[in-house]
């Protein structure tokens, strides 16, 4: 007589529940205690997603609309950062710039690393000829400076928010493909992948089971670390002048045009911008590291020291 197990009861499920919320608050405590910046990097980060979502309802002003009475003020109370030379409030332009860069930066993550690791996973996992020729094609992808594939491409398409997307993406793949291909070789080496090949698993249990879950911890990293080139990309390109056209508001095009005419008499111009760049990629970089401590085992313990 077959036994049915019974379904869990309410509290049972309410135990685990708070359980796993414990453990996430643990979880979130040690990043804060041993990454320190990492959790500033963090804190940065979401404030520029909330920017990026709730911008528009919080800008003082249209970053677009225009006041000539206005023109090359310094920074104010009606204008805390000031205003450019057609009297377009900075600080409105910042934030519209910081909807634009976190767009254009985690699209570009999401195709070229995506794109770069399911080609690092079959080609680590497949090996063989396969493996042999699709490192080739990385080596000479990875051989061209991405700044200027990117601008190859970019002149070669037109300059628009998503032919710039398309630039970017194509020079993140390269990175994300190595360092996941290096761990597909590694977790592909393991004894208890020769063991599940014994008993009969096939490669899709393998790759999805197994490989794949392996490799996310590295991939989280090099996804990461994109975030915060993608950003400089854009704001490189729209300083070269091929990047996000008008009237989309761009930390690189605000740096380039008025910013450096008018750097000695209004340098709240080119502050501005220069310094949420920086204070952004910065961000991304300590998320990045915080991360990559984690989930190296060599690292794990380096934050406690």
């Amino acid at each position: 007589m077959e036994i049915e197990p019974s379904a869990p009861s309410t509290q049972h499920i309410l135990n685990l529940r708070g359980a796993r919320w414990q453990y996430q608050r643990a979880w979130l405590r040690r990043f804060v205690v041993y990454k320190p910046l990492g959790a500033v990097g963090a804190l940065v980060v979401a404030l520029m997603l909330f920017l990026s979502i709730f911008g528009s309802f919080l800008t003082p002003y249209n970053p677009i609309d225009m006041d000539f009475l206005a023109r090359l003020e310094s920074p104010n109370l009606r204008h805390p950062l000031g205003t450019d030379l057609f009297g377009r409030d900075v600080l409105s332009n910042i934030i519209g710039g910081a909807k634009i860069s976190i767009y254009v930066g985690f699209v570009s993550v999401i195709l070229g690393t995506g794109f770069g690791a399911v080609w690092g996973l079959t080609s680590g996992y497949a090996g063989g000829k396969f493996d042999m020729y699709s490192q080739r094609l990385i080596d000479i992808l990875q051989s061209i400076p991405t700044l200027a594939l990117a601008l190859v491409i970019v002149a070669s398409l037109g300059s628009s928010l998503n032919n710039i997307i398309i630039a970017i993406s194509i020079g993140l793949i390269a990175t994300s493909a190595r360092v996941v291909r290096a761990s597909a070789i590694s977790i592909r080496n393991m004894d208890y992948i020769a063991a599940a090949i014994s008993t009969g698993a096939g490669w899709r249990r393998i790759v999805f089971r197994h490989v794949l879950p392996n490799s996310l911890p590295p991939y989280l990293v090099v996804a990461t670390a994109g975030l915060g080139i993608a950003i400089l990309q854009e704001a490189s390109l729209s300083f070269l002048g091929v990047g996000v056209p008008p009237p989309h508001p761009s930390w690189g095009r605000m740096l380039s045009g008025m910013g450096r005419d008018y750097l000695t008499i209004a340098p709240w111009l080119s502050l501005a911008p220069g310094i949420a760049i920086v204070v952004v990629v910065l961000a991304f970089n300590l998320v990045g590291d915080a991360f990559r401590d984690m989930f190296d085992p060599r690292l794990r313990g380096s934050g406690r020291r």
